[in-house]
C-alpha cells in the first residue's frame, strides 16, 4: 500500500489513470446520492496545471469536489483514510498520502503531478474546522511559488451545518454547494524564502475567505460551528 506509515510516497507510486475512475463515483454521489449544485467549472482549466483550494467542513468534503471537477485530480489526503479498511481506494483512485506530522514528500509528489500539467486539489486550513479560512497552511503557497499553477479557490458547503459533528455524513438528497471562483496567482514580487511564503500565504487566505463568505451569502448555507 503506497504511504504506509514509515514510507515516503513517491511520484511512481500514484496511479495516474486512477481520477477517471473515481470522478465518476464522486458525480454519482454529488447528483444521484446528493442533490449537489456546481458553479464555475468553467474557472478549471481543461489541459494545463492547476491547484484547487478548498475550505475543509466535512469529512465527504473530498469526494464532492472530486466529482464536481470537470476533469480528474489528485487530492492530497491525510494518511489514516489510506490506512483504514478502504485504503485500497485511496490508492487506487491516484490521491496522494500525508503524513500530516511531515508532508514534504506529499508536496513533491504534488509539484510533480503539476508540472505533468494535471490538476491538484488541497484543503489549505489542514483540518476539519470551520471553514472560513482564518489560516491557512504553507504547503498551498510551497505548491504555488514553485509550480507557478493558478489557484483556483473552490467553496464546499452543506457537507456539515451548524450543531454537526466532524464526522457527520451528509443524508441523502442534502443540497450541498461546490463553488469555483476566478484563478488567482500568488505575486510576492522580489520577496525570497520565508518572506514569499508568508506572502503568499496571506493572499491565498484573503482571496479565499472572501470567495466563501461570498458563496455562503448567496446560497444561503451557513457555516458549520466550531
Amino acid at each position: 500500500m503506497i504511504g504506509a506509515r514509515g514510507q515516503q510516497v513517491k511520484p511512481s507510486d500514484i496511479r495516474r489513470w486512477g481520477p477517471t475512475w473515481s470522478r465518476r463515483v464522486g458525480w454519482f454521489l454529488d447528483h444521484i446520492y446528493w442533490n449537489t449544485t456546481v458553479v464555475g467549472a468553467e474557472n478549471i482549466p481543461q489541459h494545463t496545471r492547476a491547484i484547487v483550494a478548498a475550505n475543509h467542513v466535512g469529512i465527504m468534503d473530498g469526494p464532492v469536489v472530486h466529482g464536481a471537477l470537470p476533469r480528474g485530480s489528485h487530492f492530497i489526503v491525510k494518511q489514516e483514510f489510506f490506512d483504514s479498511a478502504l485504503g485500497f481506494l485511496m490508492t487506487y483512485s491516484g490521491q496522494i498520502p500525508v503524513d500530516r506530522s511531515s508532508g514534504s514528500a506529499a508536496l513533491r509528489v504534488a509539484l510533480a503531478l503539476l508540472e505533468e500539467d494535471r490538476l491538484v486539489g488541497i484543503f489549505p486550513e489542514g483540518t476539519r474546522g470551520r471553514g472560513d479560512i482564518s489560516a491557512v497552511h504553507a504547503g498551498v503557497a510551497w505548491l504555488a511559488l514553485r509550480s507557478g499553477a493558478p489557484i483556483i479557490p473552490t467553496a464546499v458547503l452543506g457537507t456539515r451545518g451548524p450543531g454537526d459533528s466532524r464526522s457527520h455524513v451528509p443524508r441523502p438528497r442534502t443540497k450541498l454547494y461546490v463553488e469555483f471562483g476566478t484563478p488567482m496567482t500568488v505575486d510576492v514580487a522580489d520577496l525570497k524564502g520565508r518572506a514569499a511564503t508568508a506572502e503568499a500565504m496571506s493572499q491565498i487566505a484573503d482571496t479565499m475567505s472572501r470567495h466563501i463568505r461570498e458563496a455562503s451569502a448567496r446560497t444561503g448555507i451557513a457555516l458549520p460551528d466550531m
